[in-house]
């Protein structure tokens, strides 16, 4: 499979794209995060933020159009703790939930929660690579436009926490859609949905299934948890990956509203681990993913002869389907995305519990 480009970098082509794509925002009311969850950017700066506990994505625009990320470096130490200290809490009440990179001027974007329950409080913080400098991005006083999910799974506490908090797990614009992964309150509680952008309407989202070969069986009740959009000339797929580790193709065109869709399942990629977040790229010629894991590392993926990948439909032990290469000296990889083609940035937990920026070349 020969892929064009990269999401993100689609993101980038569509922005300079003279095309407008932004509709018409409005700040008729004002943003109040009750979670901060997956963030992205989509064409001429605009931030998409989500809110998992109201099921809602905000399409904000940021004003940066000009800029250029080809010679950003992003090298921040610590951050966790100077957000800490920037909200007056102890480092160990903050979480950094999403990274996302601007694609114009290669800032960073970061979603994050300090404390939890009726305490918690989420916000967007934004940093500028030239002076370290870190800053709130002002929620109150922005242009935006909202669509809320119908169908999201309930805000109910089980054993596994409040399912709420998984109506959306990740998010990515291309080409004027916006894929959104998540929980239902569906039967089949895995969904995705294609949201056209500018909003109009949402709707209940596709259904989706996939055989787990380590499981020896098919599961629908799994969320996707992170993804990333694959361009082969007119043909968008989703390489989408799940914990313990289906890694699964899904094609955007089958995605309809109401519908019941079956991924195909071309690796299993190891028990007891959690795909965090996944960017792909280009090297060379050759099309490969970057995904990282909760215990596994990094792994590159060689996305060449993907769609040839026999489908796994029986019981496996151990890894199969594609074949992945731990990259060796990034470890610790909590967030990662793209740069500017050549290079990505990572937010790297140190053993100690501290939290870095910086920039990597991709491998």
């Amino acid at each position: 499979m020969n892929f064009s480009r990269t999401p993100r970098l689609v993101v980038i082509a569509a922005m300079l794209a003279t095309a407008t794509l932004i509709g018409n925002l409005a700040n008729a009311d004002e943003i109040k995060l009750t979670s901060a969850g997956p963030i992205a950017f989509g064409p001429k700066g605009l931030l998409l933020i989500s809110d998992p506990m109201e099921a809602t994505i905000y399409a904000i625009e940021t004003g940066v159009t000009d800029g250029s990320a080809a010679d950003v470096n992003v090298e921040f130490e610590n951050v966790r703790q100077k957000i800490a200290s920037m909200l007056g809490a102890d480092a160990k009440d903050v979480r950094i939930n999403d990274l996302a990179i601007h694609p114009v001027n290669g800032h960073p974007y970061l979603s994050v929660s300090r404390g939890s329950g009726a305490e918690e409080a989420s916000l967007i913080l934004k940093i500028d690579p030239k002076t370290n400098a870190i800053s709130e991005f002002d929620l109150t006083n922005a242009t935006f436009t909202k669509t809320t999910l119908p169908n999201a799974a309930e805000s109910k506490e089980t054993r596994r926490g409040n399912q709420r908090l998984q109506a959306i797990t990740d998010m990515a614009y291309v080409d004027g859609d916006i894929y959104v992964a998540g929980l239902s309150n569906e039967e089949f509680a895995s969904n995705l949905r294609t949201i056209p952008y500018p909003f109009n309407e949402s709707h209940k989202g596709s259904s989706i299934e996939i055989y787990h070969g380590a499981h020896g069986k098919f599961e629908t009740r799994s969320p996707i948890r992170t993804f990333a959009a694959l361009q082969d000339k007119d043909q968008v797929e989703l390489l989408a990956a799940y914990t313990c580790t289906p890694l699964v193709r899904i094609p955007v065109g089958d995605l309809q509203p109401d519908t019941k869709v079956r991924g195909t399942t071309i690796a299993e990629l190891g028990n007891r681990n959690r795909p965090l977040d996944m960017v792909v790229y280009k090297k060379g010629d050759q099309d490969f993913a970057l995904m990282a894991n909760s215990s596994r590392g990094v792994m590159k993926i060689d996305l060449q002869n993907v769609d040839s990948q026999k489908p796994i439909v029986e019981r496996i032990s151990g890894t199969a389907g594609v074949a992945y290469e731990t990259i060796k000296d990034l470890n610790g990889v909590m967030q990662l995305d793209g740069l500017n083609g050549t290079h990505g940035v990572v937010l790297v937990r140190e053993d100690d519990s501290s939290e870095h920026l910086k920039t990597i070349e991709l491998p």
